[in-house]
């Protein structure tokens, strides 16, 4: 599975995330932050099916009715973060002075589901913490943890929806289950891989009474 890195919104540093099976082409778009025509005609190149959001905050929402607006996907979140898709308060743009009402999703994801790129799998594995419906995307050579982890630290857990232990858990007992060879994309900032957050991220082995 290949993959590209967009900031389209500099602002709040998010990653983008353009993905796509290398034989036929068939891609998903993850967490579209902000419309913009230069990531539209990348996507062109390739054949996309899925629109999937890690959650529905909307530093990672901004995108979304552009890319839907471009071509026929299909729009996936976590059944906990569906509604905040078109509710600016629950979606927290509201408090950023851009109030952001998404398209309604096309594919309600749970835990443990299957989507396809070609033959290349994409698994959801729910990790709560940051939000209710917080998801991380596992492929064969590297997972999109959203913000859930990231290199050296994990998403805040003080807003709605957040818990520190919930979200502790989720990495300790998910995510860290996984390869420590497994490359880490995350929601903010540069990539990293599992072994290195096990050796290096000082928020993580925080014990959970």
């Amino acid at each position: 599975m290949k993959y590209k890195i967009f900031n389209l919104l500099p602002s709040f540093g998010t990653n983008t995330y353009l993905i796509w099976d290398e034989k036929t082409k068939e891609a998903a778009v993850i967490d579209p932050s902000a419309p913009s025509e230069e990531f539209i005609q990348e996507i062109r190149n390739l054949k996309p099916k899925y629109l999937i959001l890690t959650h529905a905050h909307g530093d990672h929402i901004g995108g979304i009715e552009y890319v839907k607006d471009n071509f026929d996907i299909n729009i996936c979140i976590h059944k906990e973060d569906a509604d905040a898709l078109a509710d600016p308060v629950k979606n927290l743009s509201y408090y950023f002075d851009w109030s952001i009402t998404a398209p309604k999703p096309d594919i309600l994801l749970q835990d443990n589901d299957d989507l396809f790129l070609g033959s290349e799998k994409l698994k959801i594995i729910h990790t709560p913490g940051h939000s209710k419906g917080g998801i991380c995307i596992l492929t064969s050579n590297f997972i999109v943890t959203g913000d859930t982890l990231f290199n050296k630290g994990i998403g805040r857990t003080d807003l709605s929806g957040g818990d520190h232990r919930t979200l502790i858990n989720s990495i300790e007992k998910k995510i860290f289950s996984y390869d420590d060879k497994l490359e880490i994309l995350p929601g903010h900032g540069p990539v990293s891989t599992i072994g290195k957050e096990k050796q290096n991220n000082p928020f993580v082995g925080t014990k959970i009474d």
